[in-house]
């Protein structure tokens, strides 16, 4: 009997280590959705563990991703994601564009990351006002309401919560993402974006929704969604959150 062919895959390289475990999660709540993909994640060097800028563009630099772009290959993957807003966004919109343009090069793949993941999902939920719930400092926060307004999203509120490791982010419970995404909270937006690949939201996106009554994007939840995109898999999965009921999904 001839051997199945292997699920498709996306590959995504994750800075150190603390919500990484949102990845297998999410690759088993959409196989329980009937799809078929994986999600194999690598460990890119993250330097100095800090959401400041100069660190975060070191974080994100060319050779950083490079360096783990061969290992990432090694599980068969049609497409790669720089699973990190932060280290993205900060080098402005023209910069982040030049990063995933390095990134498809080295890897001879179709390339994006987080910061075009969440701007990608506004757009196909077909939202126009976002508020912004962050874990960064909000000079880091800032920069992001900065890159999401050239993406054509009007941002009516922002939160910093001043944490400056992702260390300290990858400890937060339910509690504490419900009280981020609660604080964040505007009444004139049609859509909440907790902007952080170091926070574990996979497990809380359906009670986030409950909460808030509106769309929830985590920055997990889009990352995975854009790999699905650039795999050009359409897939629905409401245990997700509203952005995985859209058709474009």
């Amino acid at each position: 009997m001839a051997q199945a062919a292997p699920a498709p895959a996306v590959g995504f390289l994750y800075p150190g280590h603390s919500a990484e475990d949102d990845y297998p999660r999410l690759e088993r709540i959409l196989t329980e959705a009937g799809a078929r993909v994986r999600l194999p994640l690598v460990h890119t060097d993250i330097g100095e563990d800090a959401h400041r800028v100069d660190a975060l563009l070191e974080m994100g630099s060319a050779a950083r991703l490079a360096a783990k772009v061969a290992e990432v290959k090694e599980h068969g993957i049609a497409a790669v994601v720089w699973a990190c807003t932060s280290a993205s966004f900060v080098f402005g919109p023209e910069g982040a564009r030049q990063q995933v343009r390095e990134l498809a090069d080295t890897a001879g793949l179709p390339a994006s990351s987080t910061s075009f993941a969440f701007a990608n999902a506004v757009r196909d939920l077909g939202v126009e006002r976002v508020s912004v719930a962050a874990t960064y400092p909000e000079d880091v926060a800032e920069l992001f309401t900065g890159f999401l307004k050239a993406a054509g999203a009007e941002v009516v509120a922002m939160r910093g919560s001043g944490i400056i490791t992702a260390a300290e982010v990858g400890t937060w419970g339910e509690e504490e993402v419900l009280a981020l995404a609660r604080g964040g909270d505007h009444p004139d937006a049609q859509a909440v974006l907790l902007p952080d690949t170091a926070l574990h939201t996979a497990a809380y996106l359906p009670a986030l929704e409950e909460a808030l009554g509106k769309p929830v994007l985590t920055a997990n939840q889009v990352t995975v969604r854009e790999g699905l995109r650039l795999l050009d898999l359409k897939v629905r999965c409401p245990a997700l959150g509203t952005l995985f009921t859209r058709p474009a999904v």
